[in-house]
């Protein structure tokens, strides 16, 4: 015997779809099961179709968020944390943020990864919240980046006043080395054990204490060998980078996008635009170095303090570079030093302080990211034939920056969720 279809009808007041630049009135979606039938201003529904109305709402594809660290829960204790949490503690912070996410409008999730412990526990949550066990966002994830001893990657680094210590945490660190084939070793394990991407951390940072965001910490060889070992095994690679000098070689290596890229030159934005390579700029998390907030930079370390200070003058030009390019941006929070990983919402209006256009930010939260994701064909736009990912707004993001702090309906694969407000 077939079993019955269960059909939806959403009545949008306002619909963003992520096909186009617009806004279409009083639209209507209908849903079949998981699947999106389908979408205009007239829907014809059978017999027996339940109907959601949000006709006093701007409703949205699921929103996705391309970089966070799922693995912390408190941003206050983030550095602690890095080193006095253990892997059962991690994978459980992977299913609490995630449930919290899904929660908060953003349905896909790319988690950026970590350097020591038992960082496969992101692999067991995607697959528990696959299989239906848990409520969550949809994981893309990759448990270990490749870094090198004593780089921003490197959290050995906070326990640098007692060496003994620090040579035993970066023992649990698999991907932390030095030489073409050791990463090249690395790459493959991490695939073997379902890695979505792979990363490389190739600049220095703000937050750990001794390194510098313009440190070049791999040799070019060690770049080339993750890059074409992932792109031989079908992976995207991404990177955490800052010098715009770092960036030129990764574009040279053929690199698919980088994270941050906040020292960016003309020059270079133009290869990105011409290459179509993509870039995450994660302002947000970098905003005190351009728009500086006294009561959250007393919260920080003095080394933290003192290099956003110092780069200060190449993030604020860097910045005006990539938000008056055409590269395709991604939108990522890289929320560990100044939000929770749950409060998406916030970069949102971190685009907007910076002058950046609505739809913009909106095309960067769903359709680009989908694409950088490689999760497009199912996610990313509300069009027939796709997965009803769909989120609700009562705000209007069009004229409220914290629109997306503020989630009143959502669905994933066709299922409604409890929701909850970043505010």
């Amino acid at each position: 015997m077939q079993e019955k279809k269960e059909y939806k009808l959403i009545r949008c007041g306002r619909l963003y779809d992520g096909t186009c630049d617009a806004m279409h009135s009083n639209w209507e979606i209908l849903v079949e099961d998981d699947r999106i039938q389908e979408v205009g201003a007239r829907v014809t529904c059978p017999e027996g179709t339940k109907v959601i109305d949000l006709s006093d709402c701007t409703v949205t594809p699921g929103m996705i968020d391309a970089h966070v660290h799922f693995q912390h829960v408190n941003w206050q204790v983030r550095n602690r944390d890095a080193v006095y949490k253990g892997g059962v503690w991690r994978s459980m912070a992977y299913l609490y943020n995630a449930r919290k996410s899904l929660y908060r409008g953003f349905t896909s999730i790319r988690c950026i990864g970590g350097s020591t412990f038992d960082y496969y526990g992101g692999i067991a949550a995607k697959n528990m919240i696959n299989q239906g066990y848990f409520d969550g966002a949809r994981l893309i994830v990759m448990p270990y980046y490749c870094c090198t001893p004593g780089s921003h990657g490197d959290h050995s680094q906070y326990l640098w006043e007692n060496p003994y210590l620090s040579e035993l945490q970066i023992k649990t660190a698999p991907t932390c080395g030095s030489g073409a084939d050791f990463f090249r070793n690395a790459v493959r394990k991490e695939i073997k054990y379902g890695a979505d991407f792979a990363k490389v951390f190739v600049n220095g940072g703000v937050s750990t204490p001794h390194d510098a965001p313009d440190d070049e910490s791999m040799t070019k060889e060690e770049m080339a060998a993750v890059i074409e070992t992932a792109h031989g095994l079908r992976v995207p690679v991404t990177a955490h980078v800052y010098s715009d000098q770092t960036m030129q070689k990764l574009l040279n290596l053929g690199i698919d996008g980088m994270e941050h890229g906040s020292f960016m030159t003309r020059a270079t934005a133009s290869r990105f635009e011409d290459s179509g390579t993509y870039l995450v700029p994660t302002l947000c998390c970098l905003n005190d170095a351009v728009h500086p907030d006294p009561e959250k930079l007393a919260q920080k370390a003095a080394h933290y303090r003192e290099k956003l200070m110092k780069y200060s003058p190449q993030y604020i030009e860097g910045r005006k570079v990539i938000l008056s390019s055409n590269i395709k941006l991604g939108y990522g929070t890289d929320f560990v030093a100044n939000y929770h990983p749950y409060d998406h919402g916030r970069e949102y209006e971190c685009w907007i302080q910076n002058g950046v256009e609505p739809y913009r930010i909106l095309r960067a939260m769903t359709k680009n990211n989908a694409e950088i994701l490689r999760i497009d064909k199912d996610l990313g736009t509300i069009e027939v034939g796709k997965l009803a990912d769909i989120a609700a707004w009562k705000r209007d993001p069009m004229t409220d920056p914290l629109a997306f702090c503020d989630c009143s309906f959502v669905m994933k694969n066709g299922n409604i969720y409890p929701t909850e407000t970043s505010l």
